[in-house]
């Protein structure tokens, strides 16, 4: 694997706002190197690559020879388009930036972007390139645009007076559909020169067909590297889901349960209701239990009407609800009231009819006239009340005098 040092030229002159090169000459030279620079870096960690412009106001070192990619492709954004590009005084200045690198044993290369006509001459050129070839400086030059000039001639003899070993190369890119960055991914360029350059490929997006772009011959480390964060990124990807599904689960689990326990609830009254029996062996549900139970205390209270004794309650108050049973108690006290009330009346009707002890006690009272014949019509109607009742007791003993 290649340690080196490079330098890109730029081309920010005029001719960049040409379209024949989509979208623009400036932004296909612009991702072009982009991928140069991330096949650099990447290939090997001690690569530096630095940045300068070739038109505008002059030439322009943007970025020294750096290994941090952000800074190398920030710098690219935002440049000034305008003016004649000075090939000569670019590939000094990035010669000059190459020999004051911190890393000694890094090679040497200058990759020039020619996107604008070149006013030098051959000899010119040549003087260059024998000067770069005497520092062991390598060239590549990516030659796009216009052609009418005799471009490629010129700097097919840079890249003649320069080469050493086949170290440097020339690429020409024909205006068309295809972008700087496609052609160019498939040159030395990009590549680099036989097996030392082969990590240039993997490092340029993962298209050599290496897992993650990377050569495991070329660099093991890196690759294995690559595979284990896949493998834990896979890992923890597998967990959430897992863990998202064990919670759907347990909240449509609890969702089950509570429309369970609502459906308990909506069915507990019908099914708790207590169950009765009426006179006739029909069963009675809770709602019927009121109606049930008051014709019974209505039954009751006729008995005692006539027996003048309040009856012991026959029912079975265990088999009843504490409401029933409360509500069976409340109407058995109403109908022994009723029975000490009738007990009472038949003891009046007996005192009224003794007329001498009635006599005595409206004597004693004071302020009580026994002659007021007011008084006489109130014992009078207490008397006929009274009668009709004794009567009916006179009539009900022969019938249980025969029954026995």
């Amino acid at each position: 694997m290649v340690l080196e040092a490079t330098m890109i030229c730029i081309d920010n002159s005029e001719w960049m706002r040409n379209g024949d090169y989509a979208p623009s000459r400036f932004q296909a030279q612009a991702d072009a190197i982009n991928l140069i620079c991330g096949a650099k870096t990447q290939s090997n960690p001690e690569n530096t690559v630095g940045v300068l412009t070739m038109a505008g106001n002059g030439v322009r070192v943007l970025v020294t020879p750096t290994s941090d990619l952000g800074k190398i492709l920030s710098c690219i954004h935002g440049l000034v388009v305008g003016g004649e590009v000075n090939l000569t005084a670019a590939i000094q200045v990035a010669q000059l930036a190459l020999k004051h690198r911190q890393n000694k044993k890094q090679q040497q290369r200058i990759i020039v972007f020619a996107g604008s006509p070149i006013k030098y001459d051959n000899k010119t050129l040549e003087a260059i390139g024998r000067k770069l070839k005497k520092n062991s400086v390598a060239l590549d030059v990516v030659n796009f645009g216009e052609s009418d000039d005799g471009k490629p001639e010129k700097l097919e003899a840079l890249i003649t007076a320069v080469n050493n070993n086949d170290g440097s190369h020339i690429v020409h890119v024909p205006a068309g559909q295809n972008a700087l960055s496609d052609v160019l991914i498939s040159t030395p360029i990009v590549t680099g020169d036989g097996d030392e350059g082969s990590g240039f490929a993997a490092a340029a997006g993962g298209l050599s067909g290496f897992d993650f772009g990377v050569d495991p011959n070329v660099d093991p480390e890196l690759a294995l590297a690559l595979r284990i964060s896949m493998e834990e990124e896979r890992a923890r990807q597998e967990a959430a889901a897992k863990r998202a599904a064990e919670q759907a689960a347990e909240q449509e689990k609890v969702r089950e349960q509570a429309s369970g326990s609502r459906d308990d609830t909506m069915a507990e009254p019908v099914s708790n209701s207590t169950l009765m029996v009426d006179d006739k062996g029909h069963n009675l549900t809770s709602q019927d239990d009121e109606a049930a139970l008051l014709e019974q205390a209505l039954a009751m209270s006729m008995d005692v009407a006539k027996s003048g004794t309040a009856p012991v309650a026959d029912t079975d108050m265990s088999d009843a609800t504490v409401d029933d049973q409360e509500l069976a108690y409340a109407l058995q006290m109403s109908v022994q009231d009723s029975a000490t009330d009738m007990s009472i009346q038949s003891e009046m009707s007996k005192v009224l009819e003794d007329q001498s002890f009635v006599s005595s006690i409206l004597n004693s009272l004071p302020g009580v006239d026994p002659n007021d014949p007011s008084l006489k019509d109130l014992l009078a109607s207490l008397q006929g009340e009274s009668e009709p009742q004794q009567k009916r007791k006179e009539e009900d003993k022969p019938e249980e005098d025969h029954d026995d």
